[in-house]
């Protein structure tokens, strides 16, 4: 044989063992696992798949006691309810997703995977082909509960007494479930209430002195033996009330200055910042682009860069307003100049030259006087003539 020809069947069979070792049949990382959920729910089911090449993931369906008549899923079938989600890389992943879920919903949902060459043949066996993970979705007619409307606080505000405030009551009532009821409990913004719990079907909360901070989301809870939980909300509205704010802020020149408000009140309000230009309040000028706004639900803050000394010191507002009402609060903005810092060493040096001149004056005016006591010249002593006249006298009268 020519050496030729044995050099490139030995580079063929390499070149084929090579792909032989370096392939890998489709397998499943993470399988779509079964629920149960209530009409008007949404569920999600994900798919994990590893191989190589990386495998193709398709969604079937099936009926409920018709596991033999799967129908392939599409993205948009159901009225667009239905959802597929795929990307192939390393790894094959998908998730398929179904919202406002009916009762026809239930049934099997299965993930296929594959990547052999043939997994599109017709006249292969799916069942040799491509791999399975199935899932069972049960859905369950939604129980049917009767809650207060929505309700609207009027509270007293921030800081004052609230011994005059109404006791408002939330209430729901379990008329209709399918499922034996375990119990009942409120949650209040998504966040479960202390000691709520009861056996009870009709159950309510109790607001006895109401606050803007008791606004907000409101929902009971109703827990089953053998089905999901059902719940309903109820909206306890309350206008904003800024319960904390920096009053003032004093920098230097080129600094940054930072501004906030926080507050309490349902729905979050939406916030804006304005600045007093004269007798009115007027939107910020961010031409400079030193203002930078931060706001999330019940806060905000305003940060400002780079202080300048002639535009930026004024009085500042943050407004909150919601659809029940409205709010407002003002903080000062103090520049001080770059030599600012110097003042109190230019105060103390001022201090030192003054007394320094008083000291100099007061030696200069001091000095001729004592020249002259020192170059007085010498002379006869004074005498008092009189006192002399009378000693005189009455040496006279004695010696008589």
């Amino acid at each position: 044989m020519h050496p030729n020809a044995v050099m490139l069947a030995v580079v063929l069979f390499g070149n084929l063992m090579l792909q032989y070792v370096s392939s890998q049949n489709a397998g499943f990382v993470k399988s779509p696992m079964s629920e149960t959920k209530l009409t008007g729910d949404t569920f999600e089911l994900y798919c994990d798949v590893v191989g190589n090449p990386t495998p193709e993931i398709q969604w079937w369906y099936a009926e409920i006691n018709r596991v033999d008549s799967f129908k392939q899923l599409w993205e948009g079938a159901r009225k667009r309810r239905v959802s597929i989600n795929t990307a192939y890389g390393a790894n094959g992943v998908s998730v398929l997703g179904i919202t406002r879920l009916t009762l026809e919903d239930s049934g099997t949902y299965e993930c296929r995977a594959s990547n052999d060459p043939r997994r599109n043949d017709l006249r292969q066996n799916p069942a040799i082909t491509w791999i399975r993970a199935q899932a069972t979705i049960t859905v369950l007619q939604k129980p049917k509960i009767n809650s207060s409307d929505q309700i609207v606080l009027t509270p007293t505000p921030h800081g004052t007494p609230s011994t005059s405030a109404i006791p408002v009551t939330v209430l729901c009532n379990l008329t209709n479930a399918h499922n034996t009821h375990h119990e009942s409990f409120w949650m209040k913004n998504g966040v479960e209430i202390a000691d709520t719990r009861s056996k009870v079907k009709n159950t309510e909360y109790r607001i006895k002195k109401p606050r803007a901070d008791d606004a907000g989301e409101y929902m009971c809870v109703y827990t089953f033996e053998l089905a999901p939980n059902a719940n309903a909300t109820i909206e306890v509205k309350a206008p904003p009330d800024i319960t904390g704010h920096k009053r003032s802020e004093n920098k230097n020149e080129g600094e940054s200055a930072l501004l906030y408000c926080k507050s309490v009140g349902y729905p979050h309000p939406v916030w804006t910042w304005l600045k007093l230009d004269g007798s009115a309040y007027v939107d910020l000028d961010n031409s400079s682009g030193r203002f930078f706004i931060t706001n999330k639900d019940n806060y905000t803050e305003l940060n400002i860069i780079n202080l300048d000394i002639s535009t930026d010191p004024g009085e500042y507002r943050c407004n909150a307003t919601n659809v029940i009402g409205t709010t407002a609060v003002s903080s000062i903005v103090r520049v001080r100049s770059h030599l600012a810092p110097l003042w109190p060493f230019l105060g103390v040096l001022a201090e030192i030259l003054i007394l320094v001149v008083i000291i100099v004056v007061y030696e200069k005016r001091k000095r001729p006087d004592e020249v002259m006591d020192d170059d007085e010249p010498a002379g006869p002593m004074k005498t008092n003539s009189t006192n002399n006249h009378k000693d005189k006298n009455v040496r006279q009268r004695n010696l008589k």
